[in-house]
């Protein structure tokens, strides 16, 4: 009897709110992410052979799937992730809709080079463009949270761009990562030309060692930073969508209510979890203490619980480290001096081991504690209160990262002002935009929020390499260029003359010609005799 084959090793997911297993899928080892990467290398020339407008279709298409799978998607990335399923249908399912569609429509046009105007006092008759060529096969590696959009997102980039690309999902958004290859499937794609792989940390390492052209991760900045060093290293390009603590600076002139509603949402909403969260709040001393007792106030009052229930609106955090972090530096930074208002771990019936956190807002950080420096991956607010604006915008740049930032206040103007001294890669007055769901916008950060944007045209582009085309007539009419060999005086005061007739001074173009015409005559005359 032959001997059995050895079982394939699995990848379970498994539901942070109940502890339940939702699925399994196969691990791809790091041995053999050379040839996933080889085989959809060899696909992506058919693909890129297609016109730009062709590639659009399969976007749109894509984007029915999502529609018609809405509800099935809704359920999964609820169960995947523990998160509400009104944030899933808002924040991940129409997000994903839209930067689909939007591809598809602009995606052609961004693509399709310009041509270049270029000096016809030496090249009168050269025609000159540029265009795009993809880079090969990118390798898209995913987050914990918000596994679905933002993935699918650059996935759609790098496909649209006539790329290959290879998923590598993140080990808590396995079923996630499948979906968004099925979506793509029912579109369409050639076969092969998007591949999915599954794994931990060695497998991540060995894709990003492999022979891609790009790396496009999004994930913590120790992650972030290592693969932006091994890409470095292979002289490889990469964007890298880290974390940011970001800021909301409310000004004396502030709508107070909206502030706090709006700030409680964007520091809360997917548990704190989300790409862009509000870590900090940084407020006027005349509005201080109305807007932390609304906060305070907006906090208590949200439902902690089972995602399931349209009721809730803080469900669990992803993991049993991400719990453990946040309980321990919000326990010492009380320990420490802070004062917590509210918030903290929660005991759901039935669920001993569970990941849940309460709201937390706390008050008298320090730049010193660790709650003010480091990732916070949880539904914590710091409110510090200022005396002055600069006084605001210095305690918000005083951060070694600068994804986004929020400005509260009723004078446009002074908000503009505002926004152009804070280091970040995005501001929002009186809104924080949590979400990637403008994809005609670029996202990302500075310093150690990350290299490089996602969405938008410029993503688009970084997705390809931009390629010079030039013609020059080769009729035996056409005159040779006046710069080939031989070199002589003549030459050498001609190129003097022609940079002196740019001149914006009368007196040197008036030398120019003078000086130079005799020059530029002789130099004409030998051209013409040799063409």
């Amino acid at each position: 009897m032959p001997p059995l084959a050895s079982p394939v090793p699995t990848l379970a997911s498994r539901n942070p709110a109940t502890g339940e297993t939702l699925g399994e899928v196969p691990l791809t080892s790091p041995e053999a992410i050379d040839a996933v990467v080889a085989g959809a290398a060899a696909v992506q020339p058919l693909w890129w052979a297609l016109r730009s407008r062709d590639r659009a279709r399969y976007m749109q298409r894509a984007a029915q799937a999502v529609i018609d799978e809405a509800d099935e998607l809704a359920d999964l990335i609820c169960a995947e992730q523990g998160r509400p399923r009104s944030e899933v249908e808002l924040l991940e399912i129409l997000p994903a809709i839209e930067t689909l569609q939007w591809l598809a429509e602009a995606g052609p046009k961004i693509l399709a080079g310009e041509r270049a105007g270029i000096m016809r006092a030496l090249r009168p008759l050269t025609r000159a463009r540029w265009t795009y060529e993809p880079l090969g096969v990118v390798a898209v590696i995913g987050p914990a949270t918000e596994p679905f959009s933002t993935p699918l997102g650059d996935v759609a980039v790098a496909l649209m761009a006539g790329n290959a690309v290879v998923l590598k999902p993140s080990p808590q958004a396995a079923l996630a990562g499948e979906r968004i290859a099925r979506v793509f499937a029912r579109a369409g794609l050639p076969e092969g030309l998007l591949r999915l792989v599954h794994g931990e940390d060695d497998t991540g390492r060995a894709l990003v060692d492999s022979r891609v052209a790009q790396v496009r991760f999004t994930g913590s900045y120790d992650a972030g930073r290592a693969v932006g060093e091994a890409c470095a290293r292979a002289v490889k390009r990469s964007v890298l969508e880290l974390g940011g603590k970001d800021v909301a600076l409310i000004c004396a002139d502030a709508d107070v209510d909206r502030a706090v509603h709006g700030t409680v949402w964007a520091a809360f909403a997917n548990a704190g979890q989300a790409g862009g969260s509000v870590e900090r709040a940084v407020v006027l001393r005349e509005v201080s203490e109305r807007f932390l007792k609304g906060v305070i106030g907006a906090a208590t009052a949200l439902q902690v619980g089972d995602p399931r229930d349209p009721r809730t609106a803080i469900g669990p955090l992803l993991t049993a480290e991400r719990h453990d972090r946040v309980r321990a530096l919000v326990e010492e930074a009380v320990d420490a001096g802070a004062t917590l208002h509210c918030g903290g771990p929660v005991e759901i019936a039935g669920r001993a081991d569970g990941t849940f956190f309460a709201p937390a807002v706390l008050t008298g950080v320090t730049s010193e504690m660790r709650i003010a420096r480091e990732e916070l991956p949880g539904p914590v607010l710091v409110v510090t209160t200022v005396e002055t604006e600069d006084d605001g915008i210095r305690v918000a740049n005083d951060c070694g990262a600068g994804l986004g930032a929020s400005v509260w206040t009723a004078d446009r103007y002074k908000g503009a002002r505002i926004a152009r001294e804070l280091h970040v890669g995005m501001v929002w007055m009186n809104d924080h935009l949590i979400t990637r769901s403008a994809p005609q916008l670029p996202w990302g950060g500075v310093k150690g929020s990350g290299i490089g944007r996602a969405r938008g045209a410029i993503a688009l582009r970084t997705c390809a390499e931009p390629k010079v085309l030039t013609w020059s007539p080769p009729s035996p009419g056409a005159a040779r260029p006046f710069w080939w060999f031989p070199y002589d005086a003549a030459l050498e005061r001609t190129a003097r003359a022609i940079s002196e007739l740019r001149s914006v001074r009368d007196s040197d173009r008036e030398r120019a010609l003078r000086q130079g015409s005799g020059p530029m005559l002789a130099v004409a005359r030998r051209v013409l005799r040799r063409r």
